[in-house]
């Protein structure tokens, strides 16, 4: 399982962290946060789909062509680990090397889309000091490693239920003759 797992995980990797790469690249030099974060789910729907071939792959290479739920859940939640591990090190690579000022940034979009909404000056109120909030907390690595976690793992989490439930195969009985 680990040799499957490494391979379609770090797959899965390569491919959310280029896409991430390329989206952060644009993002951050056209100020477009919006088409940035759907390129961003798109490429993390894209990488995930690695978790069911992955799973299939075990299943039928290396488990006889059979798999519990809970065996593919594992497998595909391992997968999901490994490419959302890959997302969270490029996260902090081009955050503290490349763009350390992202956060200023995406606070002044935010609040920019906040003021063009028509938001009240008690919401934008509420609306800076919650960004304030982020900024703060972007301030220790830790909180940014959680925070970028909390970003990507929950899908990989939903798609390897899903997978599992739909790659799930009992083995068949055996004839009695």
């Amino acid at each position: 399982m680990k040799k499957n797992v490494l391979v379609f995980g770090s797959i899965s990797g390569l491919i959310i962290t280029a896409l991430m790469v390329i989206s952060t690249m644009l993002c951050y030099k056209s100020s477009n946060f919006e088409g940035s974060m759907l390129i961003g789910y798109a490429s993390m729907l894209i990488a995930f789909s690695f978790i069911f071939v992955g799973i299939k792959n075990y299943r039928d290479k290396y488990n006889n062509g059979v798999i519990t739920f809970g065996k593919a859940f594992k497998v595909g939640l391992f997968i999901a680990l490994i490419s959302s591990t890959f997302y969270v090190v490029t996260w902090l690579i081009e955050y503290y090397a490349f763009m350390p000022d992202f956060m200023e940034k995406y606070s002044e979009h935010v609040l920019n889309q906040a003021k063009t909404s028509g938001a009240s000056a008690a919401e934008l109120a509420k609306q800076t000091a919650e960004m304030e909030g982020y900024k703060e907390m972007y301030k220790n690595p830790i909180f940014v490693i959680l925070l970028t976690y909390s970003e990507v793992f929950p899908l990989g989490i939903v798609i390897s239920l899903i997978a599992a439930a739909i790659l799930r195969k009992k083995e068949k009985p055996g004839v009695l003759a």
